[in-house]
């Protein structure tokens, strides 16, 4: 009886909402400025935009994942009913887990999208903090405001990698060219081909191919490559990306918001993946923000599957014996809202249900547990507290060619969020 209650009450939540009651099929975005240090923030609206594509679910519209650090909630205001909501990271949270964090304040340009709304709505921000989502901020959208801008600021020509369908059904991903001159479009495409190609290598992508779509925006860059500052290299990119994010070499990023969202508007989306012009080692990702792969490098195809893993599922990083700039990123009394990671505070709703009953908690390094699901210490960057549900993943280390039972349901279930 209570499964039946949780599985109506989910339904209801994703039901109720009639998609054509409330939105337009157009996206609205609202750009913001978040800025604090290390334990403090604050909000501030940047601009509103209206962009001609909506590729999110028309059905789906209630977050039912609880993933992220961040979350937004759209509420109707006539009838004060939410319309929409969903989960999402940004770099400002990672920022705030540094050393720098702790002596100066900085500021990042951030942005959510939604629908287009028809009439008046609140948006409300939140934030967890020990792991309970706390309101920040809340902002109300004038609808017929002449502030929002319709235009299409950075337009540029769209190439399909692979289609195979309507985007209300679809997970779409875009493709940004960063670091990719004019002369290197054709270098590009081949790339996009490539990555497309190899999404469906690895399962679940491989068994799901008809639920994806693949664009690509042909946006060009005035130098090739991106900027490695601990090199003294230097490029005008188009999205200005570089090595050495927060002081990791190989963690490449961008901190351009506003020209990544300018060059996504060309086309619906789900996914940002940016595609960067480079031999170097490095690659990042933000849970439904962007995901960022050095192209040109010979692991590329696996950074690729990695990285979709952080920016599409929120899967978090299961591996433990590399540095990172971060202080206390889990926080060991909290459990991680990552669905692949466990501090065993709260580990009922994790993977329980995937273990063999004979699979002791924590689970040691012994052969004999290797190859099925376990909780083995060791994840999140650090050595002890942190647990990880295999022994090795395409989220520990590119020795294996798979996602463990654990991510590969994770992945499942986010592919049938956006498609079903």
């Amino acid at each position: 009886m209570l499964f039946l209650s949780i599985t109506l009450l989910s339904f209801s939540a994703r039901s109720a909402v009639n998609f054509n009651d409330f939105f337009f099929n157009r996206t609205l975005r609202i750009d913001y400025i978040h800025t604090g240090a290390y334990h403090e923030d604050s909000y501030s609206i940047d601009e509103l935009r209206s962009e001609p594509h909506w590729g999110g679910s028309k059905v789906n519209l209630i977050d039912t994942m609880n993933y992220g650090i961040y979350i937004f909630k759209v509420f109707d205001i006539e009838s004060n009913v939410l319309i929409y909501s969903r989960g999402y990271c940004t770099l400002f949270s990672e920022w705030q887990t540094t050393d720098e964090a702790k002596i100066t304040r900085k500021s990042f340009s951030e942005t959510i999208v939604m629908p287009s709304p028809k009439k008046d709505v609140r948006v409300e921000f939140y934030s967890r903090e020990k792991g309970i989502l706390q309101k920040k901020f809340e902002y109300i959208v004038n609808a017929k405001s002449y502030f929002i801008s319709p235009e299409l600021r950075m337009p540029y020509p769209v190439f399909d990698a692979y289609i195979s369908g309507d985007p209300a059904t679809k997970v779409d991903i875009v493709l940004l060219p960063e670091g990719y001159t004019e002369i290197e479009m054709g270098r590009f495409i081949s790339d996009c081909q490539r990555f497309a190609e190899s999404l469906f290598t690895f399962s679940p992508f491989s068994e799901n191919k008809d639920k994806f779509n693949i664009r690509a925006v042909m946006a060009p860059s005035a130098e090739s490559g991106s900027d490695i500052p601990g090199d003294s290299t230097w490029r005008r990119t188009i999205m200005n990306s570089n090595y050495y994010t927060f002081d990791s070499e190989r963690y490449i990023m961008t901190s351009d918001n506003k020209h990544v969202r300018d060059l996504a508007a060309n086309t619906p989306y789900d996914q940002i993946y940016i595609l960067a012009n480079s031999s170097k080692y490095g690659g990042g990702a933000i849970f439904n923000h962007y995901s960022m792969t050095a192209a040109a490098h010979e692991k590329s195809a696996k950074i690729f599957i990695h990285e979709l893993g952080h920016g599409f599922a929120g899967l978090g990083d299961e591996y433990y014996t590399s540095s990172t700039s971060y202080n206390e990123f889990y926080p060991l009394d909290v459990e991680p809202w990552d669905p692949n990671l466990t501090t065993l505070v709260d580990f009922s709703k994790k993977w329980p249900d995937l273990l063999d009953k004979r699979t002791p908690v924590p689970t040691p390094d012994d052969e004999k547990y290797r190859d099925k699901p376990g909780v083995f210490e060791g994840g999140g960057y650090v050595a002890k507290g942190v647990y990880r549900p295999s022994y090795d993943c395409l989220m520990m280390s590119f020795k294996v060619d798979k996602f463990c039972p654990v991510c590969n349901r994770s992945i499942r279930k986010m592919i049938d969020f956006y498609t079903k």
